[in-house]
């Protein structure tokens, strides 16, 4: 059996819990290490006790890299006992940090995969700052067996161009992780009756001021035609007065947090749209990322709504799903929804149905594949792991040439 151990930026985050629920799937035994988000609670994962590293802040960097530094000394210590990993699993930049420092204390054959799921605007700016964050990256990223990535867009537009790093390259979408239903389909669409309004499902990480103020804006333009349901995470770093200005919305409901994925089905099949837009680092990462919601709207039968020019556009327009908004306006998705009637919609969501669920789930054989594919990094000899990590991941590499 696989040993990973899996190094965390925030412990809190519902995307490091079905990471490790999809690693024990495919057969892994995993040891979970990382740190605590603020006041934020540790997402309950199925078996793991999570070792926590210390506590990291939103939106202070300096702060982050001190409890690395301090994490990385205290790492013997906080370590003690756990069995040596066959492989080690860094997610995000500070994490790889600890990855290596992990590595020195365990052995220096100790494979690392480089996890990256976000570029943050601090690795893309031109100043000496930005430069020294890519520097840093790239010292740490040297060694590293594989990249683990989500959207084309961001090897495109960073891992290629500015990052230097030469680990091969793992598309891994973030899919809805499904482990139960071996036949799923995606549900029938499900119009409004004629005394109801049009719902749209913004859910997940709420980050994005942008999409708040468009969102209430157009909400009170159709005085009640259409609805706004939000749910997730209010990022209060960003939104400091998300409580008092959701309770001020006529026509938006904030309905608190969800599991996930346990209640994707309930909370998307209660809204028509998914809201696929994020504004928080336009065009930089918001502009490159493929999101959660995406997946998670498509899985669950809800139509998403994607701004022109980014990579959720590019996707949902090769597959002729959803619709796409010229510029972020009010005038635009009054525009969009003044168009929209029973039928429209109902071709909208039989389009996504057509797709079928597995293009929007991550399933039980696909965690076995990942875990094999991991594994085979895990077993490579030296110098070679590398050339043997590219064929493990051919069958998931991205074909960049063909897009």
């Amino acid at each position: 059996m696989l040993r990973i151990l899996y190094l965390a930026h925030d412990l809190s985050d519902p995307a490091i819990r079905r990471r490790v629920l999809a690693l024990q799937t495919g057969n892994a035994a995993v040891t979970l290490a990382g740190f605590r988000r603020g006041e934020q609670t540790a997402a309950a994962i199925n078996g793991v006790t999570a070792i926590e590293l210390g506590t990291t802040e939103d939106a202070r960097f300096l702060q982050r890299a001190g409890a690395v530094a301090r994490a990385c000394m205290n790492l013997g210590t906080t370590l003690h006992g756990v069995v040596r990993p066959d492989l080690i699993i860094a997610r995000n930049l500070e994490m790889l940090a600890v990855a290596r420092r992990a590595v020195a204390l365990f052995g220096d054959d100790i494979p690392i995969v480089y996890e990256c799921l976000d570029i943050h605007r601090l690795l893309l700016r031109n100043d000496f700052g930005g430069r020294a964050l890519r520097a840093a990256e790239r010292r740490l990223g040297s060694e590293v067996s594989l990249l683990i990535t989500s959207s084309p867009a961001y090897v495109e537009n960073y891992f290629q161009p500015l990052s230097g790093l030469q680990a091969p390259v793992m598309l891994l979408e973030n899919k809805v992780l499904e482990l139960e239903d071996e036949n799923p389909v995606v549900p029938a669409p499900r119009p409004p009756t004629e005394s109801e309004p049009w719902k749209i499902g913004w859910f997940g990480a709420l980050r994005c001021r942008k999409s708040l103020d468009l969102l209430s804006r157009f909400s009170r333009a159709m005085e009640g035609k259409v609805e706004i349901v939000v749910r997730g995470r209010p990022a209060y770093t960003e939104l400091k007065d998300f409580d008092s200005f959701m309770r001020g919305e006529p026509f938006m409901s904030f309905r608190g947090a969800y599991r996930n994925p346990e209640d994707l089905s309930e909370i998307y099949g209660e809204v028509q749209f998914c809201w696929a837009i994020d504004f928080f680092e336009e065009g930089q990462n918001s502009a490159w990322l493929l999101p959660n919601r995406m997946y998670e709207g498509c899985r669950y039968g809800a139509v998403p709504i994607a701004i022109a020019g980014t990579e959720t556009a590019r996707f949902i327009g090769g597959r002729d799903i959803g619709f796409v908004l010229q510029q972020a306006s009010v005038d635009a998705l009054v525009e969009l929804f003044s168009g929209i009637d029973h039928k429209s919609y109902v071709d909208a969501a039989t389009r996504i149905a057509d797709q079928g669920a597995k293009q929007w789930t991550f399933r039980r054989n696909d965690c076995l594949e990942l875990v094999n594919h991991l594994s085979a990094i895990a077993n490579a000899p030296e110098p070679a792991s590398r050339n043997t990590a590219q064929v493990a991941a051919a069958t998931m590499e991205m074909e960049l040439n063909d897009r």
